[in-house]
C-alpha cells in the first residue's frame, strides 16, 4: 500500500495547492496537512509492521475515500476531479487485491496475473489521462492568460482613447483658438505691411524729391548765370550801337544767341527733372507704356547719387554708365522701373560709403588705404537678342562695396530683412524691387563676392535684371 498512500499524499498536495481560497482557507489547509501527515505515518506503519495488512489497507481505502470526497463534493477542491478520475481505476484494482489476498490467500495466488496486468493497465490509463489532462489545463491556461491580456489591452486601448479623445477635443479648442488668434494676426500683418509699403514709397519719394532739387539746382545755376551774362552782353551791345561799331555789336548779338540757347537747353533740363519727378510721386494707373531704359536708368543713378548728397554731405563716389545704344524700347510701368532702380542704386551707393568708412575707421597699413579706394557704381545696359518671344533688356548694377556675405544672400530678398544700421532701411526695398520685376515677367539676381578682409581688392555685388520686350 506505500504506492497508494503516496497517490493519496499527492494528490492532497495537489489540492492544497490549486485550491479555490475561501473565507475557510486556513481549516482546510490544516485538513489537508493532516491527511497528507496521515498518509506518510501509513507508509511508515507499513515498512514496519506495526499494523496487520488488512488494517493498513482499509486505512488507506479511507484515506483516498476521503480525497475522493473532497475532490467531487468541496467545490474549492473541484480542480482535482480530473486526477482523482485517472487514479480511480488503479486504486479500485489494487485495494481489491489487497483485500481478495487478506480474505483467502489461496484463490488471489491463482489470479494474481490477472490482477498485476489489470493494475498495470489501470496505471498506464491514469498516467495517460493525468499527462492529457496538464496539457489540456496549460491550454486552458494560455487560452485564459491570453483572454486576460486581450481584456487588459482592450481596457488599456479603452482607456487610451478616451484620454485622446479628451487630448483631441483639447488640441481642437487649441487649435480653433490659435487659428483665430493667427487670422486677426495676419490681418493686422497685411494692414502694417501695407502702411510700410507706402512709407517705403513715400521714403523713396524723398530720396527722390532730395536728389532733384540737388540736380535741378545745377540747371537753375546755368539759366542765372548765362542770364546776368546775357544782361552784361546786352548793355555792351547797346555801347556799341551808340558807338556805332557794328561789327562789335554783332558779334555780341552771337553771343547773346548762344547763351539763350544753353538757357533754353537747361531750361528744358530742368522742365524733364521736374516731369519725371512728378511721374514719380503720381501713383498712376500701373498701365505699362513703351520706355527708354538708358533714359531712366541715366536719370535714376543721378538722382540717386545727388538725392545721397544731398542727405549726406560727406558723401562722395563715382559712377560710371556703359548703355547699349541699340536697345529698344521696353513696355513697363516707368515709375515702378524706376522704384527698382532707384532701390538698388541707393544700396549700390550704400555699400561703397560703408566700406569707406570702415576703411576710414580700421587702424593699420592697407594696400587700399581711403585715399586710394574710390567708390564706384557702374549700371550697364545690354540688349539680350534672340527670337522676338525670348529677346531680353539686361539691365545690370554694379558696385565695389564690401559684398554680401553667403548666409544671407538668399534673404535679401525677404521683406523687412535689411543689412543696414537701425533707422536707415526698412528692409521693403528689395522686396518690393523683386514683386515689381516678377511682375513685369523678368527676373532679378545677385552675383556678389565678399571682402575676406575690408581692404581686398575685386570685391563688390552686381544685380542683374532681365525685362523681357
Amino acid at each position: 500500500m506505500i504506492l497508494e498512500n503516496i497517490i493519496s499524499i499527492f494528490i492532497l498536495n495537489y489540492l492544497r495547492k490549486n485550491r479555490e481560497i475561501t473565507v475557510d482557507f486556513l481549516n482546510w489547509e490544516k485538513l489537508l496537512r493532516i491527511g497528507m501527515g496521515t498518509g506518510a505515518a501509513l507508509i511508515f506503519l507499513e515498512i514496519t509492521h506495526f499494523l496487520p495488512v488488512l488494517v493498513l489497507t482499509i486505512l488507506t481505502i479511507l484515506l483516498f475515500g476521503g480525497v475522493t470526497f473532497l475532490s467531487y463534493k468541496v467545490p474549492e477542491f473541484s480542480k482535482g476531479k480530473s486526477l482523482v478520475y485517472a487514479i480511480l481505476p488503479f486504486m479500485a484494482i489494487s485495494f481489491s487485491g489487497q483485500l481478495i489476498k487478506s480474505v483467502g490467500p489461496g484463490f488471489y495466488d491463482s489470479i494474481e496475473n490477472y490482477f498485476e496486468i489489470a493494475g498495470f493497465f489501470a496505471l498506464m490509463w491514469a498516467l495517460s489521462i493525468w499527462w492529457s489532462g496538464r496539457r489540456q489545463r496549460k491550454a486552458l491556461e494560455i487560452e485564459r492568460l491570453k483572454a486576460i491580456e486581450k481584456e487588459r489591452e482592450f481596457e488599456i486601448s479603452q482607456k487610451i482613447k478616451a484620454e485622446l479623445e479628451i487630448q483631441v477635443t483639447a488640441r481642437t479648442a487649441e487649435l480653433t483658438r490659435q487659428k483665430e488668434e493667427l487670422e486677426k494676426t495676419l490681418s493686422e500683418l497685411k494692414s502694417t505691411q501695407s502702411q510700410l509699403i507706402q512709407a517705403e514709397k513715400m521714403a523713396s519719394l524723398g530720396e527722390l524729391t532730395a536728389g532733384i532739387a540737388h540736380e535741378i539746382q545745377n540747371p537753375l545755376n546755368f539759366v542765372n548765370n548765362f542770364s546776368e551774362v546775357s544782361e552784361e552782353l546786352l548793355q555792351e551791345l547797346k555801347d556799341e550801337l551808340d558807338k556805332g561799331d557794328v561789327a562789335e555789336a554783332k558779334a555780341i548779338s552771337d553771343d547773346i544767341i548762344q547763351n539763350l540757347k544753353k538757357i533754353h537747353h537747361h531750361g528744358k533740363r530742368a522742365d524733364t527733372i521736374v516731369k519725371g519727378m512728378l511721374q514719380h510721386s503720381r501713383t498712376g494707373s500701373g498701365q505699362k507704356e513703351l520706355a527708354d531704359i538708358n533714359e531712366l536708368a541715366d536719370e535714376f543713378l543721378r538722382l540717386s547719387y545727388h538725392g545721397l548728397r544731398a542727405k549726406d554731405k560727406t558723401f562722395n563716389a563715382d559712377f560710371k554708365m556703359d548703355f547699349d545704344q541699340s536697345l529698344p524700347q521696353v513696355n513697363i510701368v516707368p515709375q515702378d522701373i524706376g522704384r527698382v532702380f532707384l532701390n538698388v542704386i541707393n544700396n549700390a551707393f550704400y555699400a561703397c560709403s560703408d566700406r569707406k568708412k570702415r576703411l576710414k575707421d580700421q587702424a593699420g597699413n592697407m594696400n587700399d588705404s581711403p585715399e586710394t579706394y574710390q567708390p564706384t557704381v557702374t549700371v550697364t545696359t545690354k540688349y539680350l537678342t534672340g527670337k522676338q518671344s525670348k529677346s531680353r533688356v539686361q539691365i545690370t548694377i554694379s558696385d565695389n562695396g564690401l559684398g554680401i556675405p553667403a548666409d544671407i544672400k538668399d534673404k535679401i530678398f525677404q521683406p523687412f530683412f535689411t543689412t543696414k544700421h537701425t533707422g536707415q532701411g526698412t528692409g521693403l526695398g528689395l522686396s518690393l524691387s523683386y514683386d515689381i520685376i516678377k511682375a513685369h515677367g523678368g527676373e532679378i539676381k545677385v552675383i556678389s563676392k565678399t571682402a575676406g578682409n575690408i581692404d581686398e581688392k575685386g570685391t563688390g555685388t552686381t544685380f542683374v535684371i532681365e525685362l523681357p520686350l
